[in-house]
């Protein structure tokens, strides 16, 4: 390498170089720099939104000659919005149209790869390239060139088939809107109200010797209606009006009250410091779904993990029906998205949450009673996520962050093939004293239930969350804290004395605790604080205890010395000391004990824990190239069983029954 810096200093030694004018002409160059840099971004921003302008533009006037269901369209910055931009309620249509919108890149779920017009296959958004503004189908995603939709208009009738994701979107074609039937009648009956009104006037005009001469029918009356429509549906937005499915009569009006005796309309007044309820839920049902549909159910929980849940939504309203999105909050559980979908023959369901989350739906489902209960995928939005990662749907939330992501995760749900799952009973006694009866509290576990060390760990970073729930806002700080906590355990050994306090039996057999246990941990599946294998299956073990599956109705036992350990466990340096196998548990505590039972943790005073086999429910395996043949059948099997039942060659109990035993073979 030739080094410069002496002839440079010998330059400006020897010559009368002038250092201030040097500087100045830096100081200049980089100010022209900024400025044209910065005139650039301006120029960029400008000529984007021009073209979003155009869009908009260009897309009234194309709606004004097409008969396209129109819905409101808001765009605010928020994450959610009270309003639905599509129209999703389209039943009685004979086809879907698209719904075209301006295409906004950190809203859409379009790879900026496939981000082609898909009528002429030119790239759309390069400003040095395309000369016109691109529109973007907020039901099939694709993308196209105002320039090129009139074309395309003539050619199909600017039809929509849904796109790659037609399986798992709900048809607006399938959806009806209840309130709008509520408001046609109510429509009708202030029309009827407002002509009586008119005639009565008429008749005592006459009798008055009034020359003027009124028609019986009532003027513009279809002019009227679709003004009172309008009015109706902005009454029913704001809460104020109520459908047929409402029962609070202190809240909102009758449409009989809207009129006065003389036919007009009453004013409408709110009682005093009340205010009007914007967003309010709109009633939907279903109808004329196709034998060959496969609609998705979602579920979010926005407050699992980092809280993406309302970021999730979003985007999910953007590629499917926000009328199979459901938000689960403490005022709303699974039970109305399962209602909604009761009548439909064969669906999946996606859980977006933690892995308590997708216990809340299996309950649910389960308190339902499907003759044929659908199978749920998981979308993992917790932070150890550890049956999303056993079924293969990844550990976190960064599976489906990127451009294109989310498309391609719903995508593998229509392909994924139907697994076992083992759901188990935990009956949770506490003795009482003085000869009073021990109360029994029952509650299901999936992946595991630990007592001990592991059990604190989790019991004072659940305390913590919920002290402050603001600092747990992702998933790698949401470790940082658990380890935090893991590693005050080590210093304070508070369950040193569970080999004394604890008595551990298998199907009636008792199991020695090892001395130095810190923790006991039962186990479901293969999968344990964020991907931990305690079991391993692939190691060679000195006993004769069998491989674990999830499906296999058998429970594994393993010990852990404490914190230490289970940091070194989750590094891989270390291995769990396996205990036990069998169907029936029990776990008798002489003090009380910090317990977990899928994440969640509690103190468990003196008494026993029973864990006994409850049942099996239908999951859903991520099927990709290193499953071989056995996991690409199972997505097919399954295919084949559904429309079978759809054809009426099985029913719904033959093929939950052989469904359940191809999952079991082919898993």
């Amino acid at each position: 390498m030739i080094d410069f810096s002496i002839p440079l200093v010998r330059l400006l030694a020897s010559s009368n170089f002038d250092a201030g004018y040097t500087f100045g002409w830096l100081l200049m160059g980089s100010l022209g720099v900024f400025v044209l840099t910065y005139a650039y971004l301006i120029w960029q921003r400008k000529t984007s939104l021009k073209w979003v302008k155009a869009a908009a533009r260009a897309k009234k006037q194309a709606w004004k000659k097409l008969k396209v269901p129109l819905s409101r369209h808001t765009w605010i910055e928020d994450v959610a919005t009270a309003k639905d931009c599509k129209c999703v309620a389209q039943a009685g249509y004979g086809h879907v149209q698209h719904h075209w919108s301006e295409r906004w890149n950190n809203l859409d779920d379009i790879p900026e790869m496939s981000a082609f017009c898909f009528y002429c296959d030119e790239p759309c958004g390069v400003p040095f390239i395309d000369v016109s503004p691109t529109w973007h189908c907020l039901w099939c995603q694709r993308l196209i060139h105002v320039k090129c939709h009139a074309k395309m208009s003539e050619e199909s009738g600017d039809v929509c088939d849904l796109g790659p994701l037609r399986r798992v979107i709900l048809s607006p074609l399938c959806v009806k809107d209840l309130e709008s039937e509520t408001l046609s009648s109510v429509t009708d009956e202030i029309i009827t109200s407002l002509g009586r009104g008119q005639i009565r006037r008429k008749r005592h005009r006459n009798r008055h010797g009034s020359n003027r001469y009124i028609n019986g029918k009532v003027q513009g009356s279809s002019a009227t209606k679709r003004a009172l429509q309008y009015v109706l549906n902005g009454l029913v937005g704001l809460g104020l009006l109520k459908s047929s499915n409402e029962k609070n009569d202190d809240k909102f009006f009758e449409a009989s009250n809207l009129i006065d005796q003389k036919g007009g309309l009453k004013g409408l007044k709110h009682k005093k410091d009340e205010s009007a309820v914007c967003g309010k839920s709109k009633k939907y049902t279903l109808v004329d779904l196709s034998s060959d549909a496969r609609p998705l159910l979602v579920f979010i929980n926005a407050k699992s993990g980092a809280q993406n849940g309302r970021l999730l939504r979003r985007r999910l309203n953007m590629i499917l029906n926000p009328v199979q999105v459901f938000e689960l909050d403490s005022s709303q559980g699974p039970e109305a998205g399962l209602e909604l979908f009761a009548n439909v023959q064969y669906f999946r369901v996606l859980v977006c949450g933690g892995d308590g989350t997708v216990a809340w739906v299996l309950d649910a489902i389960e308190r339902h009673n499907f003759e044929s209960p659908p199978p749920v995928s998981v979308l993992p939005l917790g932070t150890g996520n550890d049956l999303s990662r056993v079924l293969h749907w990844g550990g976190g939330f960064s599976t489906v962050k990127g451009q294109g992501g989310l498309s391609t995760f719903l995508h593998d749900i229509s392909h994924a093939a139907v697994t076992m799952l083992d759901r188990w009973k935990v009956n949770i006694t506490e003795e009482k004293s003085g000869g009073e009866p021990s109360e029994v509290q029952s509650k299901f576990m999936m992946n595991y239930l630990g007592i001990g060390c592991d059990a604190k760990v989790a019991y004072e970073f659940h305390t913590s969350r919920e002290e402050n729930p603001g600092k747990f806002y992702s998933q790698f700080v949401n470790k940082l804290r658990y380890a935090r906590e893991g590693a005050r355990d080590i210093m304070d050994r508070a369950c040193a004395d569970l080999p004394w306090q604890v008595w551990l039996e298998v199907d009636g057999k008792c199991i020695q605790i090892p001395k130095g246990t810190e923790g006991l941990i039962v186990l479901n599946i293969g999968s344990y604080m964020g991907g931990v294998d305690l079991w391993q299956n692939d190691y060679e073990h000195d006993d004769n205890f069998n491989h674990q599956y999830i499906h296999d109705k058998m429970l594994e036992v393993v010990c852990v010395s404490g914190s230490w350990h289970l940091g070194k466990l989750q590094v891989g340096l270390s291995q769990a000391r396996r205990l036990a196998q069998g169907g029936i548990v029990r776990i008798h505590v002489s003090s009380p004990f910090p317990v977990q039972i899928d994440g969640e943790p509690f103190i468990q005073q003196p008494g026993c824990l029973e864990i006994t086999h409850h049942g099996q429910v239908f999951m859903l395996r991520r099927v990709s190239g290193m499953d071989g043949p056995r996991g690409h059948a199972a997505a097919i099997m399954t295919e084949v069983l559904a429309d079978a039942e759809c054809k009426s060659v099985i029913n719904a109990s033959q093929k939950k029954l052989l469904l359940q035993q191809i999952a079991l073979q082919l898993s």
